[in-house]
C-alpha cells in the first residue's frame, strides 16, 4: 500500500510517500481503506515535534509512528476474530490525537476506539472534515456552564476548530460574535455568528462588548489582552499553551484569585465527541468547511499550506485507489 512516511523531525519535506506493507488487523481490530483524511495544526505539532514537549508522546529523538495522521473516514475491508460491534463493508470515521496512521491506504484500529459509522447523507470528505475540530471545539465548550442567550466570542472563527466553535455555540443558543479575516466574514455568518469582527480592519480586544467567555481557537491572542473582554467571572480559554505555557500556569493560579480566569481544555473523551458529531451531521446541524483537498502525492504541498496559518475549516487528503494491489 502507499503511505506517507517520515523518520525524523522537521518541515514538510521529510514527508515522502512510499510503498510499505499493509497492516494486518488483530482480534479486536478492523482493517479500513482510508478514503479520506485531514491535515491539520495536530499533525503539524507532530511532525515538526513542536513545542518540545510533544517528544514526550511522539517519540523522544525520532517519530515512533512513521506514517502520520489524527483522523479518518473510510470503509472497513477486514475485521478480527473478536469483533462484533462492525462489519465489513461499513463505512466508518474515527479520531485520537495521538496517532492512527492514517495517511495512508489502509489502516488498522481497535474497534472499541473512537469509531464510528458514517451516515448516509455524508460523504468520506466531509467526514473526515467533521472530527478534529468538532472534538477541541467540544472541550472548549465542556470546561464552562454556558447557557442559551449567553455572549460568547470566538477568535479564529474561519478555522477548524473556529468554524465548529461557531456551529456548536449556536447550537446550544449561544450568541455568538465571531473573529475572522474579511474573505470568511459571510461564512461565519452563514455558520451562525450573530455579529463578526474583521481582525484585518479592527482589534476585537478593544471592542465593547462584555462576554461570559472568550474562546482563542488559533492561540493567536493572550489572557492580558482579552481580559477587558470579560465580564466578572468570564472565562478566558485558548488551544494554545502560549508564550512560555503561560496558559497552563494562569489556569492554575487564576481561579484562586477570583474573577475572571483561564482554563486550559485538556482534551478528553473522544468516542463522546464522535457521538456527539455523528448526531449532528444527522440531524443536518454542522456543516463541515473544506477550505482545499489534496491527493496523498502532494502530502508535503497539504502540510505547507496548513503551516501558513491561513486555511478556512479544513484540508482534506483524499487518498486514491493507486496501492491497493500492493501487499
Amino acid at each position: 500500500m502507499k503511505a506517507s512516511v517520515y523518520t525524523r523531525y522537521g518541515p514538510p519535506s521529510v514527508l515522502t510517500v512510499k510503498t510499505i506493507a499493509r497492516p494486518v488487523p488483530q482480534a479486536n481490530e478492523v482493517l479500513i481503506r482510508v478514503h479520506a483524511t485531514t491535515v491539520n495544526r495536530t499533525d503539524c505539532a507532530r511532525l515538526r515535534a513542536k513545542p518540545f514537549i510533544m517528544r514526550f508522546f511522539t517519540g523522544f529523538l525520532r517519530p515512533t509512528r512513521p506514517v502520520p495522521g489524527t483522523d479518518f473516514a473510510g470503509q472497513i475491508t477486514a475485521i478480527g476474530e473478536n469483533v462484533t460491534a462492525f462489519a465489513v463493508g461499513d463505512r466508518v470515521f474515527g479520531f485520537n490525537d495521538q496517532g492512527v496512521s492514517s495517511q495512508a491506504t489502509y489502516m488498522t484500529i481497535a474497534a472499541d476506539e473512537a469509531l464510528a459509522v458514517i451516515p448516509a447523507n455524508v460523504s468520506y470528505a466531509q467526514a473526515a472534515a467533521s472530527l478534529e475540530g468538532v472534538h477541541y471545539a467540544y472541550n472548549f465548550i465542556k470546561k464552562v456552564a454556558i447557557a442559551p442567550g449567553q455572549k460568547i466570542l470566538v477568535n479564529g472563527a474561519t478555522g477548524a476548530i473556529g468554524s465548529a466553535t461557531v456551529q456548536l455555540l449556536k447550537y446550544w443558543g449561544v450568541v455568538v460574535t465571531a473573529v475572522g479575516n474579511t474573505k470568511n466574514l459571510a461564512l461565519v455568518q452563514s455558520l451562525g455568528a450573530t455579529r463578526v469582527i474583521d481582525y484585518t480592519q479592527t482589534d476585537f480586544t478593544r471592542d465593547a462588548e462584555k462576554y461570559a467567555c472568550v474562546f482563542d481557537t488559533v492561540g493567536k491572542s493572550s489572557f492580558f489582552k482579552c481580559k477587558p473582554l470579560l465580564q466578572s467571572g468570564g472565562v478566558y480559554i485558548s488551544s494554545e499553551l502560549g508564550w512560555l505555557a503561560q496558559n497552563v500556569f494562569l489556569a492554575l493560579v487564576t481561579p484562586w484569585l477570583g474573577g475572571r480566569k483561564v482554563i486550559f481544555p485538556i482534551p478528553t473523551d473522544v468516542k463522546g465527541s464522535i457521538a456527539l458529531i455523528k448526531k449532528l451531521l444527522e440531524e443536518g446541524h454542522f456543516l463541515p468547511v473544506i477550505d482545499r483537498t489534496y491527493p496523498l502525492e502532494a502530502i508535503a504541498d497539504a502540510y505547507r499550506y496548513v503551516e501558513t496559518g491561513e486555511k478556512t475549516g479544513n484540508v482534506v487528503l483524499l487518498i486514491g485507489e493507486d496501492g491497493d494491489e500492493e501487499s
